[in-house]
């Protein structure tokens, strides 16, 4: 398997991007922002059909759009009041500007597939280039702010209380996690990559109870649903973004019985 050349490429991609994903999901997890991985989820998809309308690699166009939108979408979905319009009218919008685009293109079902849902064949090793550059940025970045987006992330009111400059963290943030899921999308699809940017961390913290743990279980949970994704895919030739949305719904759901396990364990000691 790993003698072909697309399926390095693969592997290697999905390394990456649970890296990422694993460890910038923590913090989607924590800031409540599952509903902004969702929203640009589906800009990334209209991104990517801009991409090809004008010619260029899908994920240079992701990469505009999300990037562009991203601080606005925060903004806008910023109070609970209307966060869920806010979602339904963006993501509609946007929807359907990716139909528009690819409709333009006049490219063939594949490609709208591919862009959906991830696509293993379509993995270059200039795509691979892109990716790791992008993500050492992005760690890099996340690195630089990590004590602070903690703070910020764990203790909102304590961090204004003491002057952290949350405004601009929030705007790091939100654009660490544009390029994520722009490079995310590679493997799963615009349309699935919260699966992959929020059901490990969501694991995690039922795991275990500090933040750099709950990053290495979330980064663990993320490599094994893409790597047992990716063989399974190979082998069944059917979508990767079926198994790993599959695989990481398993292990949330399995995280929860055990949390359940671990309080009812608690009650009784407590009864006694």
């Amino acid at each position: 398997m790993l003698s072909y050349p697309f399926m390095q490429n693969a592997y290697l991609a999905g390394t990456i991007i649970s890296i990422i994903a694993g460890i910038m999901g923590v913090f989607v997890v924590a800031r409540n922002m599952s509903f902004l991985t969702h929203t640009l989820s589906e800009i990334g998809f209209a991104g990517a059909a801009f991409g090809i309308f004008m010619g260029w690699p899908p994920i240079d166009g992701m990469l505009i759009f999300t990037l562009v939108s991203s601080i606005g979408v925060g903004e806008l979905g910023a109070k609970s009041s209307r966060r869920e319009n806010s979602i339904s009218a963006i993501s509609s919008l946007f929807i359907g500007l990716g139909i528009l685009f690819l409709s333009l293109s006049q490219k063939n079902a594949n490609y709208a597939t591919n862009i959906l849902f991830g696509s293993v064949i379509g993995i270059s090793h200039q795509n691979v280039v892109q990716m790791v550059t992008l993500s050492i940025f992005v760690l890099l970045v996340l690195l630089a702010i990590f004590r602070f987006l903690k703070f910020d992330s764990y203790d909102a009111i304590g961090s204004k209380v003491e002057g952290l400059w949350t405004r601009t963290l929030s705007i790091a943030f939100l654009i660490l996690l544009a390029l994520s899921v722009s490079v995310s999308a590679q493997i799963v699809g615009s349309l699935l990559i919260f699966v992959l940017l929020t059901l490990p961390a969501a694991a995690a913290k039922y795991l275990v109870h500090t933040v750099w743990g709950m990053a290495l279980v979330a980064v663990i949970l993320a490599l094994l649903g893409v790597w047992v994704g990716l063989y399974l895919s190979y082998i069944t030739n059917l979508p990767v973004s079926f198994f790993i949305s599959a695989i990481e719904s398993a292990f949330y759901g399995l995280s929860l019985f055990y949390n359940y396990v671990q309080e009812k364990g608690l009650n009784t000691q407590s009864a006694d």
